[in-house]
């Protein structure tokens, strides 16, 4: 552990964490026991091809699902033994997820797609939720998109209003499963110069992706294999995601 981790809060700690499933007679072990730290204000990538346990990982940070043993530490809370109903509001209270899809509601405003997680959170009147999301929303350049629909934005305006979105609620932790995945490569670079801009602020990133390249702009990788971390490494030569979409050739006018 680097020294100027030691003096950082830990937001999320994976403790021999291991996931069965039965398929017929069978039993798969998605996850071999898994362990990890992350702490505040990290940018990590985590990696792995089709069948590595990825996606299983991902619900377990997600609160979406539970362990099958071990333990699984969000911003102090243990979520193994915690009932549906539980996780979904400490779901609500300390991640911020960016989805491949974006998963917009489509015949609502940007500004009301992103005040929609905190029409569960009680703190808030309808006059602060609306402030905050024009907030989110002005945080990624969105400001002058307030009422347009999906239908009125690109897959890239569509991002951005996701991961306002995301913000909206301060999440302890933000969980972005193949954010650019669906974006061609400008646009995904764009989303990058976001994302690390997010992590200079501050804001802890996780990034769930198949993409090696995406690894080359955060702050640490963490390989899986076989439901087992084959490689957790500080990548100490991070690519400025702004200098890369500098090099990329002029969009052309249709």
């Amino acid at each position: 552990m680097s020294e100027e981790k030691k003096d950082r809060k830990v937001v999320i700690e994976l403790q021999d964490v291991k996931r069965d499933f039965k398929v017929g007679d069978e039993t798969v072990h998605a996850l071999r026991g898994v362990s990890f730290k992350i702490y505040e204000g990290e940018f990590v990538t985590i990696m792995g091809t089709s069948g590595s346990g990825k996606s299983t990982l991902l619900n377990q940070l997600g609160c979406l699902d539970t362990p099958t043993s071990g333990e699984y530490i969000l911003d102090g809370v243990p979520v193994r033994r915690m009932k549906r109903s539980e996780r979904a509001v400490l779901r609500n209270r300390k991640i911020g997820f960016v989805f491949q899809n974006y998963n917009l509601l489509p015949k609502t405003t940007a500004v009301e797609n992103v005040e929609l997680p905190l029409m569960y959170n009680t703190k808030y009147s309808a006059k602060q939720r609306r402030a905050a999301a024009i907030k989110a929303l002005e945080a990624v350049g969105l400001g002058n998109r307030l009422d347009h629909k999906s239908n009125q934005m690109s897959g890239g305006q569509m991002q951005r209003v996701a991961i306002a979105r995301a913000l909206v609620n301060e999440p302890a932790v933000l969980l972005a499963d193949e954010a650019t995945g669906n974006l061609d490569t400008r646009t995904s670079f764009e989303m990058l110069v976001l994302f690390q801009r997010l992590h200079r602020e501050g804001h802890t990133i996780i990034f769930v992706t198949h993409n090696p390249d995406i690894a080359q702009y955060s702050s640490r990788n963490i390989m899986l294999r076989d439901g087992k971390i084959r490689e957790d490494v500080e990548n100490t030569n991070i690519r400025d995601a702004a200098a890369a979409l500098a090099e990329l050739p002029a969009p052309q006018d249709d």
